[in-house]
């Protein structure tokens, strides 16, 4: 399994510790979602919300990431995956809900981090509640490029709609 870096820890956001207001990615529905909905969300069991905060500033918020349970129709997956499962209406998977870094620290591959921790998380946690991938809805066509390059395919109806078997979570991890 990857480990952060040693400059970075990651931990269940705590609105009594990381600094949420100073967070900005460039990205006005993701800043707002950290600034004034990931409290909530976690509170009502939503969705989890970690944070990636320097080792040296642990109030600041470098990134972050949510994960929820999710499911995905059995109409909704590529005709050569559906045919490889049982067959069922649903099927469960871990939804990375919003994953983003802070602009400052653009260039220092952390969204990358951030997505290996969350699926370090996604697998450990398929051991206890069941996930067969890991799914994620990409903001816009550069968004969808990144989770590409880890492997992740696209659903048949949305190119922005991405999706990685667990199974490959593994092997990508190991």
């Amino acid at each position: 399994m990857p480990s952060t870096s040693p400059k970075f820890t990651v931990a269940l956001l705590d609105s009594k510790i990381h600094d949420r207001a100073a967070f900005s990615c460039g990205e006005p529905s993701l800043d707002d979602y950290l600034k004034r909905r990931a409290s909530q969300d976690l509170k009502r069991r939503l969705a989890v919300t970690y944070v990636l905060a320097p080792c040296d500033e642990p109030a600041r918020v470098a990134g972050y990431f949510t994960l929820s349970a999710y499911a995905v129709l059995a109409s909704e997956l590529p005709e050569e995956l559906a045919a490889c499962l049982p067959r069922h209406d649903r099927f469960p998977t871990t939804l990375i809900g919003r994953l983003a870094r802070d602009g400052a620290y653009r260039g220092d591959r952390l969204g990358e981090l951030l997505l290996l921790e969350a699926l370090t998380r996604a697998l450990e946690n398929s051991d206890r509640v069941a996930s067969f991938a890991v799914v994620v809805d990409a903001l816009n066509d550069q968004a969808a490029a990144f989770y590409q390059r880890y492997g992740f395919l696209p659903f048949a109806d949305d190119a922005r709609r991405l999706y990685l078997p667990m199974a490959t979570v593994k092997t990508l991890l190991s």
